[in-house]
């Protein structure tokens, strides 16, 4: 199924250096940017959550004075065994044509992106089917997962393999000059293992975290909650341990999400968390390294039922509502906007005493 993998120990210490470089925000920079914000001419605190994320860049990069040139949509691609238990709307061949579909720049994340001024890097991590040319295929796992309603879905080798190829992709793009990241996915069937995820690691039942996905009718609803039962029965899942939840009933692409996550925040470098399969990585990467969810910015909020609670579990409110349910990172690239818009007013707007503007007395 797989092509041949390090060995675990290798895996392991590579991965336990990565984490071991995520560090604080730098609260220095962050005074800085408070002060100048309070000082613009506008009530202190008037612009909100863009006030916000301005000084969360800074603490992310390091200085009083960030910027945001290059920006990236890192899109993972991985196929799911469970889709054999008819999940999904869609069959699995879907997945490759959607892969070529974003090579060839005919996705709707290829034209936001495109408006947004981004790069789209998608990635097969594990798809189920060859991709030509075969330089396509070079990060890839595994073909796919296996059926996580009968046993794992991954094994810790291929779990902690695919966290690692997202970090190396987030690095490359990272030194490629891209101060901005985000998250995107596609993968038929992984909504399932993403429900699977939140309702493990939040404790909600399955019927608050299942959503249709692409679509599925009332009575494929009721089969991918009875599905997702099993799995969580004949798995047994550890809450405590991320990489144990992710091993049992994640994929590749959501684990390649999770390190892409985390690369991120060992670089010092912002990225934006899409929709539901992306928060659920986002949140593995959580519990792998508490310190990363500072460097993540949500986006949209999802109509998947359990988008919510994934975000309330990382403590995020989404920026922008638009009833949207497509990943990609369609909700994530618009908003770029919202991000390089916080810059606008830190580094354009003039001061009360640069303006000869009057201050708020008392």
């Amino acid at each position: 199924m797989n092509q041949s993998l390090p060995p675990l120990e290798q895996l392991e210490e590579k991965f336990d250096s990565l984490l071991r470089r995520i560090e604080p925000l730098d609260t220095e920079a962050m005074a800085q940017i408070r002060k100048r914000l309070d000082s613009l001419t506008k009530p202190q605190g008037s612009l909100g959550q863009l006030e916000e994320i301005a000084t969360r860049l800074g603490g992310i990069q390091g200085t009083a004075q960030p910027q945001i040139t290059r920006k990236a949509v890192l899109l993972m691609a991985g196929d799911h065994g469970v889709v054999a238990e008819g999940v999904s709307a869609f069959p699995q061949e879907v997945t490759p044509q959607m892969v070529y579909n974003f090579l060839q720049g005919g996705a709707a994340i290829n034209a936001l992106a495109r408006q947004a001024g981004a790069q789209v890097i998608c990635t097969d991590v594990g798809v189920a089917f060859p991709l030509e040319p075969a330089d396509l295929m070079r990060h890839r796992v595994a073909n796919g997962t296996r059926n996580m309603a009968m046993g794992p879905a991954l094994t810790r080798q291929e779990a902690l393999q695919a966290l690692l190829v997202g970090a190396e992709v987030a690095e490359d793009a990272i030194q490629a000059g891209n101060r901005l990241l985000a998250t995107g996915d596609m993968g038929i069937g992984n909504t399932t293992p993403s429900s699977a995820i939140v309702a493990v690691l939040t404790g909600a039942p399955l019927a608050e975290v299942v959503g249709r996905g692409t679509g599925i009718n009332d009575g494929a609803l009721a089969k991918k909650r009875e599905v997702l039962g099993r799995a969580l029965a004949v798995n047994k899942p550890d809450p405590g341990d991320a990489l144990d939840v992710l091993t049992k009933v994640g994929g590749l692409e959501i684990a390649a999400i999770a390190g892409a996550v985390l690369q991120a925040a060992a670089a010092r470098t912002a990225i934006v968390i899409d929709g539901f399969i992306s928060t659920a990585a986002a949140m593995i990467a959580a519990r792998l390294s508490p310190l990363s969810v500072s460097y993540m910015f949500p986006s949209h909020g999802s109509v998947e039922p359990g988008h919510r609670k994934a975000l309330a579990f990382l403590g995020f409110e989404p920026m922008l509502n638009l009833n949207m349910r497509l990943g990609e990172g369609t909700g994530a690239a618009l908003s770029f906007y919202l991000l390089e818009a916080s810059l606008h007013i830190l580094n354009e707007m003039a001061t009360f005493a640069d303006a000869g503007v009057s201050e708020k007395e008392g």
